[in-house]
């Protein structure tokens, strides 16, 4: 008997200590979690400036290659954590796509486009920004592309810390011109070039916002306000995914393709309507047998507008990842040719390691820190549907043709969190409209309150003010930290 109650308090104890470290383990992963994140980050640019060793270390400037390889990582994993947020953003908060699933597509589409279609020149990086012949030596070039790396990556950093999705293209753009000016002066800027994408800052997000706003209330007039919802679907839906299709065919050639073929805006503009004629038949018979035994209302239309929101996501990456890998693998490419042959005033080739190196950290940026972003763009400024989130991704792509047309330089991320920024003040827009024309047959004591009214807000103005701050001061905070690193790079080395 005492054998089996001295038993039984032993287990007791046991099951205590057992206890005790259950809760020990609990809290030690709880604390460590926020640190695999930046562990696999370190490990993934230490991999890079590896790689570097392995094919300059026997160079004289070999170590000046690996670290700019360190820093060149350190900025793709930042354009995966805080661009690819804009193009996944709203299929997630519209609940088309899980986060997992969004990641996934996004790191096969982004990998895929710097791969297969990302550019091979990018002397627009340092030479449309800078005269690369106002700096003195190559080794003043090298000093002023590895601060202005390093700046841009920093910047890119702290506005995801913060929740703001930046444009990385401008935090470049800032980085080049801080460093240019601290090397050569206030003279090696190419000025009219600055004056361009400052003046993008609002033409894009305006256009971006204005386009999807009014595919917004075209969707609205004539599919949600109608009697018969499902027949109007049925008649326009196909067209609108065939309007889709067609941008984004045209979008590509633009964007995407312009690397492995000369596409002019003609040619990519017959592409896209041909794609957008094909898609818009194809789709009629897809349409109308997803329609069938539909109810009569708004939540029935989300499915029809499901699949075409994901294949514009998968897209957009694919796009951006073309396109942007430049802005992490330019500068880094422009060290490479400079320490190698000692020219710094021609274009710019990137060799093949150096693109994996910006494919690979933009995946990996978006795997281990994107989620936060995506949630802010996707839900935190206004709540989006598939419809919504639809007229998001088409405003994105026709934005950026209509630039092209223009000439004008734009940010993708500008134009889609203006998209976003479109929609939500159109909604809100809207629903003052139609509360005014109820209030004319509503007595007054019935009559909703200014200050209510102001409560209801659908686009949250903190939101609005931080991310609109982040971008007018992008261009310059990223400038004043790139003279500051230059001028300690040179103390340092020179």
């Amino acid at each position: 008997m005492s054998n089996d109650s001295g038993d039984s308090r032993h287990l007791e104890t046991l099951d205590r200590d057992l206890h005790r470290l259950s809760y020990l383990e609990s809290a030690t992963s709880y604390v460590a979690r926020p640190m695999v994140g930046p562990g696999v980050a370190l490990i993934f640019i230490v991999l890079a400036g590896l790689m570097a060793a392995i094919f300059f270390g026997q160079d004289s400037n070999g170590m000046i290659v690996v670290v700019a390889a360190g820093f060149g990582a350190y900025m793709a994993i930042n354009i995966g954590a805080n661009d690819v947020a804009n193009n996944m953003g709203p299929a997630v908060g519209a609940n088309a796509l899980t986060m997992g699933g969004a990641i996934a597509i996004a790191a096969v589409f982004e990998s895929a486009g710097a791969l297969i279609a990302g550019g091979d020149v990018v002397s627009t990086i340092a030479k449309g920004i800078i005269e690369p012949e106002s700096m003195v030596t190559a080794e003043i070039f090298i000093w002023a592309m590895l601060a202005a790396l390093l700046s841009s990556a920093l910047w890119v950093n702290l506005a995801t810390w913060v929740g703001a999705p930046v444009s990385t293209t401008h935090s470049v753009v800032g980085g080049v011109m801080g460093a240019g000016i601290a090397a050569a002066g206030f003279t090696a800027v190419n000025w009219p070039t600055m004056s361009a994408i400052a003046a993008s800052w609002v033409i894009s997000p305006v256009l971006g916002g204005g386009i999807a706003a009014l595919f917004l209330w075209f969707i609205k007039a004539n599919i949600i306000y109608t009697p018969d919802k499902i027949a109007a679907a049925r008649k326009w839906v196909p067209v609108l995914v065939g309007i889709m299709a067609g941008t984004f065919a045209a979008y590509l050639a633009l964007k995407g393709l312009k690397h492995l073929m000369r596409v002019s805006l003609g040619l990519a503009l017959s592409i896209g309507v041909g794609v957008a004629i094909v898609t818009w038949l194809g789709m009629i018979p897809v349409i109308r047998k997803q329609s069938e035994g539909l109810e009569n209302r708004n939540k029935s239309l989300k499915v029809l507008f499901g699949i075409p929101l994901v294949v514009s996501a998968a897209l957009l990456s694919f796009a951006h990842g073309a396109n942007d890998v430049a802005n992490a693998v330019g500068p880094l490419a422009a060290i490479v040719q400079a320490s190698q042959s000692g020219d710094f005033t021609q274009a710019v080739s990137i060799p093949t390691w150096v693109m994996i190196i910006g494919a690979f950290g933009i995946s990996f940026g978006l795997f281990l820190f994107g989620p936060k972003l995506i949630r802010m763009v996707g839900s935190q400024i206004t709540k989006l549907n598939p419809m919504r989130a639809y007229c998001v991704a088409l405003s994105a792509a026709i934005t950026v043709i209509v630039a092209s047309w223009l000439g004008l330089p734009v940010s993708s991320t500008h134009i889609a969190v203006g998209g976003v920024f479109g929609v939500g003040f159109f909604r809100e827009w809207d629903a003052e409209r139609r509360l005014r024309l109820a209030r004319g047959n509503m007595p007054d004591e019935n009559r909703i309150a200014p200050e209510e009214r102001r409560r209801r807000k659908l686009v949250r103005r903190s939101h609005f003010m931080t991310i609109v701050a982040a971008w007018v001061i992008t261009v310059p905070a990223a400038a004043i930290m790139s003279a500051v690193l230059f001028f300690g790079i040179q103390a340092v080395v020179g």
